[in-house]
């Protein structure tokens, strides 16, 4: 366990007394490390080797001090030259294997330190006697230090590759499916717990190294005796279990208690775990897990790591005017008043967060995350004499059980818990930085209630009484009536009931607000969805409000219109969408978020009403209508291309057309559809109604398309589109077929 801050920095003043004289390289350079590491409560030898054995470019060297993917250090007599001593200490790096490089390097002539981080090229540089002023920046040896990084950071990406080559490693010997999953969820913990101060510096990193062999045949005996032990209290341990076993700490969390099937492991796995071990896990952020683990188990994804992530942007846009901007807002008026203040803090105890569609966890995460950054704003205000509590264990409130999901597949809901846990662990740390005393909920007590299952068939009640919830959040799927499945459509059709026949045209992500309104019904919850925006359009929105306001009251507190759903992927995908915060009961205030201005910022413009179409008017719902009720003409479908595309044309496209094909320059019309009338472009389409059937046979560009396209219509999945061949196909000529618009 580290120590505490204060106990730190009273050992770097005394080091810096003991040491104040000291000048020698030869002689004094080891003991004075020693010494050094000491302050922060660590053996050298646990974790750095003394004259480390390194080829240079000009021949061999020695490191003063090396400690492995980690700490560098160059020691000089004093007075001598720090950037000589750098450049040798750089040196080095030619004979380190890329997965020891380490992150800082130390240079000192005793008197003096420099440190330079090479993630960022950052470098401080000291006097001996101001050590205890700069002890937090040597954190990563007490093992406090953590850095969350943004989710486009190359960390990432290393991690998501080093974890999916182990796991194709692993499934290719046939050790796969939910024990595959649970098994990397216990890496991905035990790598982060080494890193975050959980488990000592390299202390799961050296049990695989010095307790099992190269060729791996050991390996998943010595693993499952580590879940075992992390599972089991001291006082039930084994007398004579190995010592390196017993060192590490009960984790309980229910999270290494299932047994699983024996892994089995060659050389190359064992090889591909320790390079996930020398990664810096304590840089990537838990809000990140879920694209992550989602990459390993789908090759594909692990492509375009992080196409599913939901940005924190993007969190943020929903969790602020839902209630993190209210809460902020309260606090600061009451930021003075101690009493208030303690009331307030029991009162985020007492919060409840619910997210039915919960995925990996990116929602409740994030939320965690930015509570616990306000529960620590209300602890220096309250402590801000300093008179801290003896406990800080019994000033800490706030704690993952507050967090409620459901998911509908195993996996994620565990990295959903598991995720949880983690970032409650960051943040402890943070405590500890602030108050200077070690803040770790290890053994684990109190979990996320994530279950697995389906959240349009479950009664959210049995996993949250309504009474206890605060709010529901989340970003349910985006899935279109077209491209929904069997299943899916079974669930909108039973999520929709009397008005089944309705839910044929519907969004998937309809059910969740339809449900939701039947939850929060007679509560002062509030909820918010992010969705497509084409619930906010066309015939989507008179069919759902129609079967909302069925379960009572509702109204919008706030929303944002259209924007564009952005993600930290390689690719991102082209969804525009909206979020519409809504409660059964009257709002003090509407706001509505609009995206108008030039850099497509949003801005928040107060509004007297919102309606169902996101706008300040009166509710007035559309509905859908098969006749025209004033005798005027009724509106048709249009021209709709069944083509696939091959009868179309950009200019662009035409004119590289007709070069090859001049003789169809007749077949060639304008095509306006909606896009191009509302955004002034043009395209073209290949118009073969009444065209004769000899022509099209005399033109191979233009037969050759007639036939892609037949063959796309009899592949469809819809009857109608199949028969497009039998109705339209010329008697003179049958194996052509006329399209259809």
């Amino acid at each position: 366990m580290p120590l505490s801050w204060n106990e730190i920095k009273s050992r770097a003043f005394a080091f810096s007394k003991r040491w104040a004289d000291a000048g020698n390289e030869e002689s004094e350079a080891k003991p004075f490390l020693i010494d050094f590491f000491e302050v922060f409560g660590i053996t050298n030898k646990r974790v750095a080797s003394f004259e480390h054995a390194v080829r240079k470019f000009d021949g061999r060297g020695r490191i003063d001090l090396f400690w492995p993917g980690i700490l560098l250090v160059e020691m000089k007599s004093r007075g001598r030259d720090l950037d000589r001593a750098y450049t040798q200490a750089m040196d080095y790096f030619h004979g380190i294997s890329e997965r020891d490089l380490p992150r800082y390097v130390l240079v000192s002539d005793f008197a003096r330190f420099r440190l330079q981080n090479l993630d960022d090229d950052e470098v401080l540089e000291f006097g001996l006697a101001d050590l205890h002023r700069h002890v937090k920046d040597f954190g990563f040896i007490a093992g406090y230090q953590t850095q969350v990084i943004q989710p486009q950071d190359p960390i990432n990406v290393r991690a998501a590759e080093s974890m999916g080559r182990l796991h194709d490693q692993l499934k290719a010997v046939g050790y796969d499916g939910s024990p595959l999953e649970v098994y990397l969820v216990r890496l991905l913990f035990c790598l982060f717990a080494e890193d975050t101060g959980i488990f000592e510096k390299r202390q799961f990193q050296d049990y695989i190294e010095q307790r099992t062999g190269e060729d791996s045949s050991d390996l998943a005996y010595h693993m499952a005796a580590l879940f075992q032990v992390l599972n089991t209290s001291p006082e039930r341990r084994l007398t004579n279990t190995d010592e390196a076993l017993a060192a590490f700490p009960y984790i309980n969390g229910r999270l290494f208690e299932a047994a699983l099937p024996m892994a089995g492991f060659d050389s190359a796995m064992r090889e591909s775990l320790l390079d996930l071990c020398a990664l810096d896990w304590s840089r990537i952020s838990p809000a990140v897990f879920g694209s992550l683990f989602q990459s390993i188990m789908d090759e594909k994804a692990r492509r375009n790591l992080g196409a599913h992530y939901t940005s924190e942007e993007n969190i943020l846009k929903l969790i602020k005017p839902l209630f993190l901007d209210e809460l902020w807002a309260e606090f600061e008026k009451i930021r003075g008043n101690r009493n208030r203040l303690f009331d307030f803090h029991k009162r985020l105890r007492q919060l409840h967060f619910f997210d039915p569609a919960c995925g990996c966890g990116n929602f409740l995460v994030i939320t965690y995350r930015e509570l616990r950054t306000l529960e620590l704003e209300v602890l220096r205000a309250a402590y801000a004499d300093g008179q801290m509590a003896l406990d800080i264990h019994q000033i800490i409130q706030l704690d993952v059980d507050q967090f409620h999901g459901i998911e509908l597949e195993e996996f994620p809901a565990q990295i959903a818990q598991v995720a949880l846990w983690l970032t409650d662990h960051q943040m402890n740390l943070k405590v500890s930085e602030e108050f200077g005393s070690y803040f770790a909920r290890i053994p684990l007590k109190q979990a996320a209630n994530i279950v697995h299952g389906n959240a349009l068939r479950m009664d959210w009640n049995d996993l949250l009484p309504a009474e206890r919830c605060s709010y529901v959040l989340g970003n349910p799927p985006f899935i279109g009536h077209h491209l929904q499945d069997a299943q899916q459509k079974a669930d909108l059709v039973a999520t929709y009931g009397a008005d089944a026949k309705a839910a044929g045209v519907m969004d998937y992500v309809t059910a969740w607000y339809l449900i939701a309104a039947r939850y929060i019904r007679g509560t002062r919850i509030k909820a918010a969805f992010a969705s497509t925006n084409s619930i906010t359009q066309g015939e989507q929105v008179g069919i759902l409000w129609r079967n909302l306001l069925r379960e009572g009251p509702l109204h919008i507190h706030f929303a944002h219109r259209t924007f564009k759903w952005s993600n930290e992927a390689r690719g991102k995908a082209a969804v525009y969408c909206v979020i519409v915060g809504f409660a059964a009961f009257e709002p003090e205030k509407r706001v509505v978020f609009d995206y108008d201005r030039p850099d497509g910022e949003p801005h928040a413009v107060a509004v007297s009403n919102l309606n169902a179409y996101l706008v300040d008017a009166p509710w007035v719902l559309l509905e859908n209508r098969s006749r025209n009720p004033f005798g005027k003409p009724e509106m048709l479908y249009g021209s709709k291309p069944t083509d696939n595309g091959h009868f179309l044309f950009t200019d662009e496209e035409k004119i590289a057309f007709l070069r090859d094909e001049p003789g169809a320059a007749g077949l060639i019309k304008p095509f306006i559809s909606a896009h191009e009338y509302l955004h002034a472009e043009l395209r073209w389409v290949l118009w073969l109604v009444d065209a004769d059937p000899r022509t099209i046979n005399e033109l191979p560009q233009v037969k050759a398309r007639v036939r892609a396209v037949d063959a796309f219509r009899k592949a469809s999945k819809a009857a109608s589109t199949r028969e497009y061949p039998s109705r339209h196909c010329s008697a003179r000529s049958p194996n052509l077929t006329r399209p259809t618009f």
